[in-house]
Formats: structure tokens, sequence, C-alpha cells
């Protein structure tokens, strides 16, 4: 049955115009990255590390998070249109299932919008006549670890936009989350704070420290909040009269 409903998810994101912000969105931050990065090449020195530490400040607190809450809410949206969610309700599944296709189908998007994202990195990297070895492994780390954050980040954004019929209201509150992320980094609770999860695991703040004990934790982290979410999420189908 969640097979069917992943298939079904697809069929309504099908010649969808949210694969407009995934593909011109990220491409901002990157071209913003780029710049700052030209323009302060004498006070960066570590090359591919300066560059993405400059590209995530973009990415991970301000672009990502819209992008995410706009996939959310846009997935949501599409039920409450034509009263989908009587027919969504009517089929003989679990609604724990119908949140969960919802949530492969945000994080599926995430993943790409990641490599879409390294991409635009290494391009840009290309742009700027950077001689070093490109980090590759560790860029695939930060991008994996990164999604995981994501999927956190779309759990969030669901509930909220099952809540919320509102598309531009759990846009802003991604927006806000993305920007409160900073400053909880900042503080040394990155690892715990639901919408610092990405920029943690993308190592946007120190990327030379491959903090290998720490992901554990993070990964731990991440699995919580994603299991906690699902189950909110499944109990707000369940009684709320959508």
């Amino acid at each position: 049955m969640l097979i069917k409903l992943l298939k079904a998810e697809r069929l309504k994101l099908k010649r969808s115009p949210i694969w407009l912000a995934f593909l011109i969105m990220p491409i901002i931050p990157a071209i913003l990255g780029t710049l700052n990065y030209s323009a302060n090449i004498e006070l960066l020195k570590s090359e591919w590390y300066s560059l993405w530490t400059q590209h995530t400040l973009f990415t991970c607190y301000f672009f990502l998070p819209i992008m995410i809450g706009i996939y959310c809410a846009y997935i949501m949206r599409i039920e409450y249109n034509n009263h989908n969610w009587n027919k969504v309700f009517t089929m003989p599944v679990n609604r724990m299932m119908i949140f969960i296709s919802k949530l492969i189908t945000s994080s599926s998007i995430i993943l790409i919008s990641e490599i879409w994202i390294c991409i635009l990195f290494i391009i840009s990297g290309i742009i700027v006549d950077i001689q070093a070895v490109l980090p590759l492994k560790s860029i695939l780390i930060w991008c994996l670890f990164g999604t995981l954050g994501g999927i956190v980040m779309a759990a969030v954004q669901l509930t909220f936009s099952l809540y919320i019929k509102s598309f531009a209201i759990p846009v802003g509150i991604a927006l806000v989350g993305g920007i409160s992320g900073l400053a909880f980094l900042a503080k040394n609770f990155g690892h715990i704070w639901p919408y610092s999860l990405m920029a943690y695991g993308m190592n946007s703040n120190s990327p030379q420290k491959i903090i290998e004990s720490g992901y554990i934790l993070f990964m731990f982290i991440c699995i919580v909040y994603i299991i906690a979410f699902i189950l909110i999420g499944s109990f707000i189908m369940s009684k709320k009269n959508i």
C-alpha cells in the first residue's frame, strides 16, 4: 500500500510548479556565496572549504528552509484543493502511512536538491579557479547528513502544513526556523534544534572538521525527531476534521 501511495504522490507532483523552485532557488545562494568568496579571497584561505562556508551560509539558513517549506506546503495544499482529503481518507490505508508517504516524497525532493547544490558548488569552484583537490568524500558526507537534517525539517513542516491551511504561513515558519537555526548553532545547540540540524549535518560553520563521533548522536536525534513528528502528524490526521 505504501508503494501505491508513493506512486500517487508522484503523479500529484507531475508538472508541478515546485520544480521551478528546485531548479532556480539553489542557483541564487550559489551565486551569492561565490561572489562573497571572490570578494574576500584574501581572507578565505581554505579554498574549497572556505567556498563551502560561503555557499552554505546562504543555502542552509535561508533558501533551503524556504524550499522545504514550499515543498511541504504544496504537498499538503494539493489535498485541501477540491476536498481531496475526503478521497484520501476513504482509502483502506492507515493514516500514518499517508503521512509517511508524504514525508518520503518530500525527502526525495530534498535529496535531489542536495545533489543539485553539490553540482552548483563544484561548478562555482571551477569558475573561481580553485586549484586544490576537491574533497569529494567530505562533500558527499555533508550532503547526506544535510539531507537527514532536512528530513527532520520536512517532518516538522508537514505537520504545520497539515494543521495550517494557509500556504504562506508554513513557508514563513520555515524561513524563521532557518534563521533561528543560525542562532542555535552559534550557541552550540545546533545538534538538538530541528531547524539547525540540516546546517549542522552539512558542517556549514566548520567544514574542515569531520566530527564523526558527533554524527552518531546527530543521527539518533534526527531519527527521534522524525519518529516523533510522524506520530504527531498521524495523530492530527486521525483527530482533526480536515
